[in-house]
């Protein structure tokens, strides 16, 4: 009999196999012109490494709504594309035939085939191996920079607005949003109980919001315009910031937890490896009483890497287990997977509490609703 760990989890990492469904509504008498994209769109993305297949559908009740399906070995590879700038361009010309858009990712857990009607070809990856615990919430990042020089400007402008209502609507509420700077770039990370979706929605028409929002335009390093639907999405595409892994003690939170977020400069290409072997790190983290990691979510993109962490003591207390890098052999290999201006610091007691110092990310604002 399976059963399920007690501890709150999330991955992208376990190495099953990955299935992707998009949703779409489409503008009135853009179907012709949505077809010729999507040949196009499934002719690049056969070649994607990872890919295995995908079906396009198209409801039998309305003709306007349309069902992209794929399936990929793992999520990794699908991550990798998906957020590449690549695949940021090789969607443009679907922007313009669709309404209305909706993702959805799923691991593979469980699957029925009719062995004895159709022989069944060998299958790339492997299924999720037991089921996952959650929490109902949903977490996501967006990661911008501004330009050098505007940051005390910035992190003024974007503590200062006043939050907007956390309900959403009867399934969907606004928990916390947590934004952080490193340097130049932003970190705004939230946690959403239900749609995701609404709630970034919700956000975005909060005329506080969009004060604020308006206020730091002119000292982003990436032109946007907000009143321009296509390049507000490709602004926030790019900006997207995925949770990769997240994990956390079961049962209720202690009160003197504190959140930190720590930005880990990947070596080019291995943005990717690093968000793993820190993930490994705080699985273990989670099944240790003592450890004073609480919860870990893990953002990555690219050579972007930024774990969240919520700690019972002071994250200077033991460095090692502030980092992610407890454990024989660790701390090396961490060292092998940081870009090379940092790497070769973490010889010394001194040059790891530097280290930490530096990659624990300035707190701009941290919101929680009052029922959070």
């Amino acid at each position: 009999m399976t059963t399920l760990s007690e501890r709150i989890s999330q991955s992208a990492f376990d190495g099953s196999r990955l299935r992707v469904v998009l949703l779409l509504d489409l503008q009135e008498g853009a179907q012709q012109q949505f077809l010729e994209a999507y040949e196009q769109l499934r002719n690049q993305v056969a070649s994607v490494p990872g890919h295995i297949t995908d079906q396009l559908c198209q409801s039998i009740e309305n003709p306007s709504q349309w069902l992209i399906t794929s399936e990929w070995e793992s999520a990794p590879p699908f991550l990798a594309w998906v957020n590449s700038e690549e695949h940021v361009k090789m969607v443009q010309p679907l922007h313009g035939c669709v309404r209305d858009t909706r993702s959805l990712r799923f691991s593979v857990l469980r699957e029925t085939s009719n062995d004895a009607v159709v022989a069944p070809e060998p299958v790339k990856g492997r299924l999720q191996a037991t089921p996952r615990l959650g929490d109902g919430v949903v977490r996501h990042a967006l990661t911008f920079t501004v330009k050098p020089g505007s940051e005390a400007t910035v992190a003024d402008i974007l503590s200062g607005y006043t939050s907007p209502a956390a309900r959403v609507d009867d399934k969907t509420r606004l928990r916390r949003t947590s934004l952080f700077m490193y340097g130049n770039r932003v970190v705004r990370a939230i946690e959403v109980q239900g749609d995701l979706i609404a709630a970034l929605r919700h956000v975005s028409q909060q005329p506080e919001v969009r004060a604020v929002e308006e206020a730091i335009n002119p000292y982003l390093e990436q032109d946007r315009d907000l009143n321009d639907p296509n390049s507000a999405r490709v602004f926030f595409t790019r900006a997207a910031l995925p949770a990769v892994h997240h994990v956390a003690a079961g049962g209720q939170a202690p009160e003197n937890v504190s959140r930190h977020a720590l930005f880990y400069p990947a070596r080019p290409g291995f943005g990717m490896t690093l968000a793993k072997m820190l993930a490994r790190q705080d699985e273990t983290a989670a099944d240790d009483p003592a450890s004073p990691v609480y919860g870990s979510t893990v953002f990555q993109r690219d050579d972007i890497v930024v774990r969240l962490i919520d700690l019972r003591a002071p994250i200077d207390r033991d460095p090692l287990v502030s980092l992610g890098a407890r454990g024989p052999r660790k701390l090396a290999v961490l060292r092998r997977l940081l870009d090379g201006d940092v790497a070769g610091g973490l010889s010394t007691d001194r040059e790891l509490a530097h280290f930490l110092a530096r990659a624990d990310m300035d707190l701009i604002t941290d919101r929680r609703a009052s029922d959070a």
